[in-house]
């Protein structure tokens, strides 16, 4: 399977590329500027591309992400601290982002012969993203091979839509991605801010798979409080 794999330069995406390339053909990666307040993202997916040997390519749909209004990471609005699970982060949900970014990318797939798209969709994005769940994902695969039918046979796939953040830095791990190349936070800061949402899930799952994170945070310590998690329980974790 030749596959192309979005990659939004975080760890999730990063990582997915590293184990596509591992495990069968990595075509092409490919990003998107939806005008998102942490486009320094793209940065990080650019030197994956060229670290893995293969295109990338970015697809700018800022006149897009200008109409998806009231969004933390497209608008002028606070990008809220906590954990996924609080109501307040609902404000980071960009409505429609991966049906619109899927549908671009099987477009490219279809046109450069590609048989495969890969999106790093994963159960922890369930509770506030509803275009990361199983349903959707499901449903768009469906959808697309209509919309190809007769002219590309190009599956969906999403190796970590059932799985955990610390599921994702396991496997990255053993495909020798490199996390420290990697961004996750929505504030787009000098360093990750340590307090977001993904900062947060970034931290933990570090923790829950026993890796060392090799992350500089601005607050490295707050992920405690907003997950719940005692001090003194993180002996394989260093942050610098």
């Amino acid at each position: 399977m030749k596959t192309l794999v979005i990659c939004s330069g975080g760890l999730d995406s990063v990582s997915l590329a590293h184990i596509i390339a591992a495990q069968s053909e990595l075509s092409r990666l490919v990003s998107f500027d939806y005008g998102q307040r942490h486009k320094k993202e793209v940065e990080f997916a650019a030197a994956a591309a060229q670290r893995l040997h293969v295109p990338h390519h970015i697809v700018d749909i800022r006149s897009i992400g200008a109409s998806l209004t009231g969004s933390a990471l497209t608008d002028d609005i606070d990008v809220p601290d906590g954990h996924y699970a609080e109501d307040t982060m609902k404000v980071t949900v960009v409505p429609n982002r991966n049906a619109i970014m899927l549908s671009i990318a099987f477009g490219i797939a279809a046109a450069k012969g590609d048989t495969g798209v890969a999106t790093a969709v994963h159960g922890g994005d369930h509770f506030i993203y509803p275009d990361c769940r199983p349903a959707f994902t499901e449903a768009f695969d469906t959808m697309q091979r209509a919309a190809l039918d007769g002219y590309a046979d190009v599956s969906l796939v999403t190796p970590f839509v059932h799985k955990t953040k610390a599921d994702i830095v396991t496997e990255g791990a053993a495909a020798n991605a490199p996390f420290a190349d990697t961004w996750s936070c929505y504030k787009g800061g000098t360093h990750h801010c340590g307090r977001c949402g993904t900062c947060v899930e970034r931290r933990e799952a570090f923790h829950l798979a026993g890796i060392t994170d090799p992350t500089q945070y601005e607050d490295p310590d707050f992920w405690r409080a907003a997950t719940g998690t005692a001090t003194g329980t993180d002996s394989h974790q260093e942050t610098t």
